[in-house]
């Protein structure tokens, strides 16, 4: 613990030669609450209950975060997209270069499917053998690999088969064509990294004043699904849970705009 006292902030006011108590953990907490996110916190305190649980097995010491419990994390539902977003970013990257087809491709994909950023990144591409290939154009479907290397099908729209057939064919022209990722860098460039992807959706935000990361396209799908009356079962198979407590959390974004429509259709005075 003595190694642990010597990293904590100094607000703490331990020394090298003091031990890590209930109480410090405590106090550096509050100091966390004060200063940053209730998740954050959260975050760190859960990583340092796995170091002292370790800690305490490995030296047959008193665990200091033994019953205490995590700070209280709200939920922040994430915003969905507004009308119209959509059609900004798609305005956004309209051309014909190499870029712009990609960046299409890539938002039309993440619209209609609300895939995990690493999923997308994940996607293969080969035309000669369907087998290594997570594409099926004839079928408007992608074969995606989740968590826990689970694999599932998702299907996506005649416009989003539109843009990946149109990104299809400038790739083939790529000098690196032959490789197996999907996505491809600029001015021939190698496969692209999920932190690469991540850059260039936010940039294409940013180009039209709207606020986007990868995660929000999987919440605005889960809205969309549920707003337009999907079954709930069948949006957790197609985005791959097997908690209905992520069905819950996704469902969170936008749930009262979906209450209020319901009521409109529901209530409706009869004709």
């Amino acid at each position: 613990m003595a190694w642990f006292a010597a990293h904590l902030p100094r607000e703490v006011g331990l020394t090298r030669r003091e031990e890590v108590g209930r109480y410090d953990v405590q106090q550096w907490m509050v100091l966390l609450l004060e200063r940053y996110s209730a998740a954050y916190a959260g975050n760190q305190f859960r990583a340092l209950q796995h170091f002292f649980k370790w800690l305490a097995a490995e030296e047959q010491i008193p665990d200091p975060m033994a019953r205490l419990r995590p700070p209280h994390v709200p939920d922040q539902p994430v915003p969905v997209f507004a009308d119209g977003d959509l059609a900004r970013l798609e305005r956004a990257c309209a051309g014909r270069s190499f870029q712009q087809r990609r960046d299409t491709a890539m938002i039309a994909v993440f619209t209609v499917t609300g895939i995990r950023l690493s999923e997308l990144g994940g996607l293969r591409y080969d035309p000669g053998d369907p087998r290594r290939s997570d594409l099926d154009r004839w079928h408007q479907a992608i074969t995606v690999r989740g968590k826990g290397r689970t694999t599932r099908t998702v299907k996506i729209s005649h416009d989003a088969a539109r843009a990946l057939d149109r990104y299809l064919r400038v790739r083939a022209r790529h000098a690196q064509a032959c490789r197996p990722q999907l996505w491809l860098g600029v001015n021939n460039r190698g496969p692209m990294s999920a932190s690469g992807i991540y850059q260039v959706i936010v940039r294409r935000g940013r180009q039209c004043g709207i606020g986007v990361f990868p995660h929000r396209f999987r919440h605005h799908f889960s809205h969309t699904w549920l707003d337009r009356g999907g079954a709930e079962g069948d949006l957790m198979e197609l985005n791959g849970w097997t908690s209905p407590q992520m069905l819950r959390r996704y469902g969170a974004s936008a749930r009262s705009a979906r209450a209020r429509r319901s009521y409109d259709r529901v209530m409706a005075d009869p004709p």
